[in-house]
């Protein structure tokens, strides 16, 4: 995001009533997801949205450093879903099904979903999502959903060795920048839709628009997590957002934490 956007404008032309009400810009913060989290514990109102130009200490899933130069969008997002714990956790599905249905329809990509937290092209990381509760049992009272988008730089260029040969951006893809406020616009207004429906209608139909990306599916995996490493065929995604596992011998197995790997070429 540059600098110097005009917050005012911004939110003048953005056409949803529940996200974006309050945004906040940084040049720089260790992460809009943490500073979201302040704002929450403060009272700030469901839709609150915190964007950096970078972040100095961005994250993925089980902690793990999330690069953040600049020229991607990394914003996160205040919500307060009447959901137990359990359902409030698949808002990741909202936002990946989002980020995936914008960089398809607008930007004319070729988005994956992939369980349970990624948005690739072309078998490659675009976008990861983060979704992080305050809860009281089953109470939730806030969730902070934060997104990053590898968007105007190179990867091969910008982002550590570690990650770059298995990430991409719009620029790679496309061959040009875009406007970041016109991407958060994008993803503000798609989100607010998604999010809407999975509140008014539940999970099942998000799930199955979610399904026609993941191309995963049927595809030999390998799944891993601090405990084991499983290898399988990916069968499925149920409606508990768990995947569904058919191991080497044949047997089933449900899986909720883990880092999906491609198997296959």
């Amino acid at each position: 995001m540059p600098a110097d956007i005009n917050l005012e404008k911004f939110q003048e032309s953005l056409h949803a009533k529940r996200l974006g009400r309050r945004v906040f810009f940084s040049r720089k913060v260790k992460s809009t997801s943490d500073w979201a989290k302040k704002l929450a514990k403060m009272g700030a109102e469901e839709g609150t949205v915190t964007v950096a130009e970078t972040q100095t200490a961005g994250r993925g899933r089980n902690g793990k450093e999330w690069a953040s130069p600049r020229g991607g969008l990394w914003f996160s997002i205040v919500l307060q879903p009447e959901k137990k714990a359990r359902e409030a956790a698949k808002l990741v599905f909202v936002a990946s099904l989002a980020v995936a249905e914008v960089l398809r329809q607008k930007h004319g990509l070729r988005t994956e979903t992939k369980w349970p937290n990624d948005v690739l092209v072309d078998g490659k990381k675009i976008c990861g999502i983060l979704a992080e509760m305050s809860t009281e049992g089953e109470k939730v009272n806030f969730v902070i959903l934060g997104i990053g988008v590898n968007a105007n730089f190179r990867a091969d260029d910008v982002l550590p060795e570690s990650v770059k040969a298995h990430a991409t951006s719009i620029e790679k893809e496309i061959g040009k920048k875009i406007r970041l406020e016109s991407l958060l616009k994008e993803l503000l207004e798609k989100m607010e839709t998604v999010y809407d429906g999975y509140l008014e209608h539940g999970f099942a139909p998000l799930l199955e628009q979610w399904k026609k990306y993941a191309e995963f599916l049927g595809r030999k995996v390998i799944i891993a997590d601090q405990e084991e490493t499983l290898n399988g065929l990916a069968l499925d995604v149920d409606l508990d957002g768990a995947l569904v596992l058919k191991l080497d011998d044949r047997a089933k197995k449900r899986i909720f934490v883990g880092d999906l790997l491609f198997a296959d070429p």
